[in-house]
């Protein structure tokens, strides 16, 4: 999709910023299901004991789990997306911007 120039600048760098810091996260969430030591489940197991609840382990490990391949998941989703646009001048007519290349 082909879209002024100020506005690729500002899709692009959204949404890269977007998804470095939901795979980001969602790796956080991958290591609090693999370590019963993360700070991340330290953090979740105290504020669900504050309030009386107690989780079971494999309960948080799924949880977690699904969590971080979620987050992983949206923000390569997110990434995808964001690379769809395009400035004027950055495709050839066969969408190639190699194809412009006055020099082959």
């Amino acid at each position: 999709m082909v879209v002024p120039i100020a506005v690729y600048k500002r899709v692009t760098a959204y949404s890269t910023l977007a998804a470095v810091v939901t795979v980001v996260l969602g790796f956080v969430m991958l290591d609090a299901a693999t370590l019963n030591v993360s700070l991340t489940r330290q953090l979740v197991v105290g504020v669900f004991g504050a309030v009386g609840v107690v989780p079971s382990e494999t309960l948080l490990t799924a949880l977690f789990s699904l969590a971080g391949l979620g987050l992983i998941a949206f923000g390569a989703g997110v990434y995808v997306l964001g690379s769809r646009f395009r400035a004027p001048g950055m495709t050839g007519e066969n969408g190639n911007s190699q194809d412009d290349d006055p020099e082959v």
